[in-house]
């Protein structure tokens, strides 16, 4: 299957999300580039927590820019890596406290 649903080439077209409300596609982006920009964080520690999450929400184009973004700020293959796996952890984790949840039903119900 060579074709997917997320065509990779849409990517560059993200900047036309304004083209169908100007005013609030400026704000996105004027919001977007701030947070990106060094503070706190380096530019660099941003791409990559990006990219953990780009995993973690599961955004295709958002992996394809943050991979990309990550290399060209000398971001390793192995700290991209890591930080999939502390992604992965976190996502796993959120699944399993969930399992409280389901351990309180069950106890109200045979209790």
């Amino acid at each position: 299957m060579s074709k997917t649903y997320y065509d990779p080439a849409d990517l560059r077209k993200f900047g036309k999300i304004s083209d169908w409300n100007e005013e609030l596609g400026s704000k996105f982006f004027e919001y977007y580039n701030s947070v990106f920009k060094e503070g706190a964080l380096s530019e660099r520690e941003k791409s990559l927590i990006a990219l953990a999450v780009a995993h973690t929400i599961q955004c295709p184009y958002c992996i394809d820019a943050y991979t990309g973004d990550g290399l060209q700020r000398g971001i390793t293959k192995e700290e991209m890596m890591e930080a999939l796996h502390v992604a992965g952890a976190i996502r796993g984790g959120a699944s399993l406290v969930h399992g409280v949840q389901m351990m309180n039903k069950v106890n109200k119900l045979d209790g």
